[in-house]
């Protein structure tokens, strides 16, 4: 069987991209967004898309069933807003604002490095992306870039850990920088990226000129990392403390909502206090800041809107992409497949368990599960511990795909 891989250049505002449900539009906040703006995008989606919002795993707004005509229009309500978004390169810091945990302010330094490459104006690939992580307790570790830097502790203060090419367990590590010296060294890395060519990215140059050419373009600046400790998961649902008051965490169910809903959890959010919103990964939407007291209470009035609520449900178990119809890919309704997975799961704090995919490219979840489902014009390959481009173990019909997922869940669930 061919299986083709494709995946095209990033949306963007002005340059939305053709789907399956009309023009796809996505914005990439470059931090918190004050609570009021963020309602009048869900009205703007409402009124010139089809009214469906994204959250992405990467915590990017997305848009969809935009029209050519309704598009440009969208884009100039969204600019009237004043949001702060990333440009061309998305630099992304944490999520939580006014973190006691964080060691470093990452909304500055990110800040410094989109300058510094605002002026560097180098040609880069679309998808190449910096991660910048304070070192708070909601980290980054699970977000791919071409340069990552997370702040750790040492003797003399705060330095950031450079690494390349990965998320937090798969990246390549250079060495620390001082923070002063973090948006420099990010311009030399991504300008040695450029020098192959406006496609490759950090992973390409590391394949043919290793780690050692990275370390000589950083020079002086790099100092040895010493021993750095894992993680655990940074969960972002729930109630967080801040420096004053706290925030809670909501998920959007298979990363979608509509603009209406959205509207009306934001609405409920300001009543109790809440100024600001702030998207973060896993597909997941930060209200702040709100008291504990209060946050019970609007978590319960999320969950009557259908948001998740508790890291434990099990719609957090599986992971899907829009599929058919709405995207031009998709040969299965992944979605709706998912929900009906979903129901006969049980809660667990586990993590992902099943990927339905609604084609091979895998755009949801690139990464191997436990259980992959991959839509074809037949039905629905099977695969087991791999990723969408992996070969099928097994293939099914898509009337029995339900029944199966579950069956097979439950029986690594006993392996296990």
């Amino acid at each position: 069987m061919s299986r083709s891989f494709v995946r095209g250049a990033c949306p963007r505002l002005s340059a939305p991209m053709k789907t399956g449900d009309g023009l796809l539009a996505r914005i990439v906040p470059s931090g918190p967004l004050a609570i009021d703006a963020f309602a009048k995008l869900c009205a703007a989606a409402d009124a010139y898309g089809n009214g469906v919002m994204e959250i992405s795993a990467r915590g990017s707004v997305q848009v969809r069933g935009l029209t050519t005509v309704s598009a440009p229009i969208f884009a100039a309500a969204v600019e009237a807003l004043n949001i702060a978004i990333c440009g061309d390169v998305p630099v992304l810091a944490n999520p939580l604002p006014d973190d006691p945990s964080s060691l470093v302010d990452a909304h500055a330094l990110a800040a410094e490095i989109r300058a510094a490459l605002a002026a560097a104006g180098l040609e880069l690939a679309p998808k190449v992306s910096v991660v910048v992580d304070s070192g708070g307790r909601l980290n980054l570790d699970s977000l791919t870039a071409d340069v990552r830097l997370r702040a750790v502790p040492t003797q003399g203060g705060p330095r950031l850990l450079v690494s390349l090419a990965g998320d937090a367990g798969s990246a390549k590590p250079l060495d620390t920088v001082e923070p002063r010296e973090a948006a420099r060294v990010v311009v030399e890395l991504l300008r040695a990226t450029a020098a192959r060519g406006p496609s490759s990215r950090a992973s390409d140059a590391l394949r043919t000129d290793g780690l050692d050419a990275f370390r000589s373009i950083a020079g002086d600046a790099l100092q040895p990392a010493g021993s750095i400790a894992a993680r655990p998961r940074g969960e972002t649902i729930g109630l967080h403390s801040l420096g004053e008051g706290c925030a809670m965490g909501v998920a959007l169910p298979f990363g979608h909502a509509h603009a209406l809903d959205l509207i009306a959890l934001l609405r409920m959010a300001r009543a109790n206090g809440a100024t600001w919103v702030a998207t973060a990964p896993d597909r997941t939407l930060l209200l702040g800041p709100i008291g504990e007291m209060t946050g019970f209470a609007l978590a319960t009035a999320a969950d009557h809107l259908g948001f998740v609520v508790d890291a434990r449900d099990a719609r957090r178990r599986v992971v899907a992409c829009p599929g058919a119809p709405s995207c031009a890919s998709g040969l299965i309704a992944a979605r709706a497949l998912a929900a009906e997975i979903a129901q006969l799961l049980p809660p667990s704090e586990a993590g992902v368990a099943v990927h339905v995919s609604g084609c091979a490219k895998g755009c949801a979840h690139p990464a191997p599960a436990p259980l992959t489902i991959v839509g074809t014009p037949q039905g629905c390959d099977i695969i087991h511990g791999g990723s969408p481009r992996a070969q099928p173990d097994a293939f099914v019909d898509a009337d029995e795909v339900v029944a199966e997922a579950v069956r097979l869940t439950a029986r690594e669930s006993v392996d296990a």
